[in-house]
């Protein structure tokens, strides 16, 4: 499955042009490696995503090609989400 189309249906991007242009601009890399927004994505595939002030680390656990929102928790693990600064505090 292609990394852009994986985004959209896990919803972790809402819309796949959001998902390609940040692709396309080298903010994820996959296993180490950075990522196109046709990359293929596979299961236990490692995704590092940068938005801005948090970087968002995931395993791939199922490819789906649509999903319930309910579902769409099910097709990856969070391994860990960093914030470069907290602005909570």
């Amino acid at each position: 499955m292609r990394l852009d189309k994986f985004l959209k249906v896990s919803r972790i991007i809402k819309r796949r042009s959001v998902a390609k242009e940040i692709a396309d601009q080298g903010r994820i890399l996959i296993n180490d490696r950075t990522a196109k927004s046709s990359t293929d994505v596979s299961v236990n595939d490692q995704i590092v995503i940068k938005f801005g002030n948090k970087t968002l680390t995931i395993r791939v656990d199922a490819l789906l090609e649509t999903t319930k929102k309910d579902d769409a928790e099910r097709m990856y693990t969070i391994l860990s989400e960093d914030y470069a600064k907290d602005f909570r505090k």
